[in-house]
Formats: structure tokens, sequence, C-alpha cells
């Protein structure tokens, strides 16, 4: 296995798969042009089989932490260990980077999920509840 940080659009539109959706091409232009973005894929054979992307977030009391936005294995490359080593790749990445810490939010009946992140390491911090906005952006002029 190949874990490489994405530098390019083409590299992440390749790896579409791997999204909820197809990539396209300005977004993922500018996720790679925006600071304390990271997106690593895993190779097998040259073939994208796992992704994983991360956000520095920064508060002035708190620091730098990574946030793990999203994790993403090719149902025919699953339970190989590529979603463990692409946590633990991004948990590198965010200490190379100085963060402090690194967290995600997890829907708590996906345990494929859950069990991923407590092979990779991470402890189970209490309840977490999550709420969302829908935001309209303003028409294009």
């Amino acid at each position: 296995m190949d874990i490489r940080r994405a530098g390019s659009t083409a590299e992440i539109t390749a790896a579409e798969g791997l999204f909820d959706g197809p990539a396209r091409e300005e977004w993922a232009a500018r996720f790679l042009a925006a600071p304390g973005h990271v997106m690593l894929i895993a190779y097998l054979d040259g073939v994208p089989a796992g992704m994983v992307s991360g956000v520095e977030m920064t508060h002035p009391d708190k620091g730098t932490e990574m946030c793990l936005y999203e994790l993403s294995v090719d149902e025919g490359y699953r339970r190989r260990g590529i979603g463990r080593a692409l946590a633990l790749a991004l948990a590198d990445e965010a200490g190379t980077r100085g963060c402090y810490g690194m967290w995600v939010g997890v829907d708590t009946d996906n345990e494929a999920a859950l069990a991923t992140y407590a092979s990779a390491g991470a402890r189970d911090e209490g309840v977490f509840s999550m709420r969302g906005w829908a935001v309209t952006p303003p028409p294009s002029a």
C-alpha cells in the first residue's frame, strides 16, 4: 500500500469513486488551495483504494487540532487495514503540522467506522450530538 497526499485535481477526480458523489474539479481545486486542508489517498497496485481528508481548525484559546473530515475505503478493499492506515497517516500529518490532537464525528451506529477508529487508537470522549444548518449562498452576479 502506498499512501500519498493528493496534490492535484486530477488525483482527486481519479479517486472520485471513493466519494459520496462525483468530484467537481472546481471544488477539488478550492480544497487543494485552502490552507489546512489535507487529502491522503491509499493506492494498491496504482489503484485508489481509500482516502481520508482532514481540516485543521485553530482557536485562540485552544491552538490547532485536526478534524478527520471523511474516511472512505472502496468496498472491494475493505477489511485489509486500509482505513486504519489512513487514519494513522492523517494523525502523523497532524503531528507534523503541530496539531495538539485529532478528532472525528461518527454516527453511533456505524460499527465499521467505530472499529476502524478504535483500532487506530481513537478513544470515545463521550456523548456527541451534531446539529447542522442549511445555508443558501447569494445568487451569482
